[in-house]
């Protein structure tokens, strides 16, 4: 969670909604409140600046008071509805180039096995290596027009590269109907040559990228429950914004829309054809 521009002492930072209005940038550091996990997860962003993997934030401290200080990280963040610049295909790319730099640091990295990491969206299968999980606009730093950095790593667990990859293009493609890719992205994507293109700068082999439509159905399904979880809590924002985007009408309208249109990606993904 950033900001575009200049940011005086204090300065609340935009997007987000797990943290919304709790995240401030205080000169070159980022506050904001510490996830369960953040021993954890700062020995893991270090051990990946350790490994040169130098697109994250660098921990700082923990503050008595549940805090968590990070460095600053600045760049464009784009938030919904998205503007032009964060749908082209240069920035389509730059996102799955990113993403795999960060699979193939964090391979190399033991996941911490006695952390509780957070299973709201977390792989239902595990897995060896810390997923990000919630690569969506708001939590990729953008510079020139090209994904330079990921941040807000509160929702990390272990998993798949494969489902972190569906989580992603949830979001980037954007892989939902029409009618909801419209509140966002009012172009209106092409999401079946978008999923490609995602699927190719990432490097996907032919096997993941036959699997990857179930294991988005499957990331879907998780997001829901998680919306769930938190509407049932009574989290305001998450209320309202299910409210506001449709109700849970919207969500059986997307999954119903997935699952009519897997054959329809899988042909994408997997065609041979010389691309121009």
């Amino acid at each position: 969670m950033t900001a575009e521009g200049r940011a005086t002492d204090g300065e609340a930072l935009a997007g987000g909604m797990v943290n919304a209005g709790a995240v401030l940038r205080r000169g070159a550091l980022v506050e904001r409140p510490a996830p369960r996990t953040a021993r954890a997860l700062h020995a893991h962003l270090l051990a990946l600046e350790e490994h040169g993997f130098d697109a994250a934030p660098t921990p700082v401290r923990l503050t008595e008071d549940g805090r968590e200080q990070l460095t600053y990280i600045p760049g464009d963040v784009a938030l919904p509805p998205y503007p032009r610049w964060a749908m082209t295909e240069t920035a389509l790319r730059s996102v799955g180039e990113l993403l795999r730099r960060l699979h193939e640091t964090s391979a190399a990295i033991p996941v911490d096995t006695c952390a509780e990491w957070p299973r709201a969206l977390a792989d239902p299968e595990g897995g060896t290596m810390l997923c990000h999980n919630d690569v969506c606009p708001e939590n990729v730093v953008f510079r020139d027009g090209r994904a330079a950095a990921l941040i807000d790593f509160d929702l990390a667990a272990p998993g798949r590269p494969l489902w972190d990859l569906a989580m992603t293009a949830r979001y980037w493609v954007p892989v939902v109907d029409p009618a909801s890719a419209a509140a966002f992205c009012p172009a209106g994507p092409d999401a079946p040559t978008r999923l490609r293109i995602l699927a190719d700068s990432y490097g996907l082999s032919r096997q993941e990228r036959a699997e990857l439509p179930a294991v988005i159905e499957q990331a879907t399904t998780a997001c829901r429950a998680f919306v769930a979880d938190r509407v049932a809590e009574g989290d305001p924002v998450y209320t309202r914004a299910l409210s506001e985007r449709g109700g849970w009408q919207r969500w059986d309208r997307m999954q119903e829309w997935l699952a009519a249109h897997q054959v329809v990606f899988t042909t994408a993904l997997l065609d041979d054809r010389p691309r121009g």
